[in-house]
């Protein structure tokens, strides 16, 4: 695949420039386009670096008369039609592996947070109240874990709650029981999972048959004061469904980095007590974002040197070919 002139339309590290530049590839950056000022220029490259910021709609695609090739500089790429990139033969590839350490120790943070309600403890003490009483937690040690989505950020998150001696049960239809022992973790049904779990945490993309997993049905099988974390994609949960639970006590607190709709306008969710949330921060750590930026450049070099399908984060490469 010949690739000469890449745009990246997103704040990304500088290294992802850095690693085009050696091999004598024109990068332009140019952040926050306006959708009609993207589609006017998108002509122009044979590829294009985005994070979660930039739309790339079948209109930017269509646009992209010589477009080989989008680039996500994270997991995700709900934010990319890639069936529109499929039909105009454009590879869609993301970063799989750069933000892994940053997101699973964020989700241990959320976990530890609901267990210590040291945010709540926090404010209030910075308003001159000495609160011990208000804000008694509970040990993690001994509690149930039920991991959803058992691919690279689950496996770490199980590896360091393991070390809370935690129970660690999860689910993943791509993993099988003997793959999910090997790291610790009971391998379960869905169903046998929500009366366990003291936690669940989701780390799941954001597909048909993920959309509000989390919702007022498998909210009502699991324990009652359960605590729900969500560091994957928004619309897992079902937000609506999250906070009756928390009002009646069904669900007892929720960690929540991503949201329905970003940035987020259901104060109600945000302002609840029982709610520990952040702006969609998983990816943002300062190694993350180097890592991210060089391996999905790095990726478009292999993409000159050889076969699409060698590419580990080639998201649409099979229907492609």
């Amino acid at each position: 695949m010949n690739i000469s002139k890449v745009l990246i339309s997103d704040a990304v590290d500088k290294a992802a420039v850095d690693v085009l530049l050696k091999r004598n590839i024109e990068v332009d950056v140019k952040t926050k386009l306006t959708p009609s000022e993207l589609i006017q220029i998108i002509g122009n490259y044979d590829a294009l670096i985005v994070r979660s910021a930039t739309r790339v709609t079948k209109e930017v695609i269509d646009a992209g008369k010589k477009l080989k090739v989008i680039g996500r500089a994270g997991v995700g790429v709900d934010n990319i039609d890639v069936e529109a990139a499929t039909q105009n033969r454009v590879l869609v590839i993301n970063a799989p592996g750069g933000n892994t350490i940053a997101a699973a120790e964020l989700t241990c943070i959320m976990i530890l947070s609901l267990a210590r309600p040291l945010v709540a403890a926090c404010t209030k003490l910075k308003t001159g109240a000495w609160d011990k009483e208000s804000f008694k937690g509970s040990e993690v040690m001994g509690k149930t874990l039920a991991i959803i989505g058992l691919g690279r950020i689950g496996r770490e998150v199980a590896r360091r709650m393991q070390a809370f001696n935690m129970r660690t049960i999860g689910y993943d239809p791509f993993v099988t029981p003997d793959v999910a022992r090997s790291f610790g973790v009971e391998f379960m049904e869905l169903e046998k999972i929500w009366p366990l779990a003291d936690y669940i945490t989701l780390h799941v993309p954001l597909i048909e048959s993920t959309r509000n997993l989390i919702n007022p049905i498998t909210l009502s099988k699991c324990k009652k004061g359960v605590m729900i974390i969500n560091c994957c994609r928004g619309g897992t949960v079902s937000e609506t469904a999250l906070v009756e639970a928390l009002n009646s006590g069904q669900a007892g607190g929720a960690g929540l980095d991503v949201f329905e709709e970003e940035p987020c306008k259901f104060t109600e969710l945000l302002q609840h007590p029982k709610v520990i949330c952040t702006p969609h921060l998983g990816a943002s750590t300062k190694e993350a974002q180097i890592k991210v930026a060089e391996e999905i450049s790095l990726q478009f070099l292999t993409l000159m040197d050889g076969d699409s399908l060698a590419v580990p984060g080639a998201v649409n490469a099979n229907q492609i070919s």
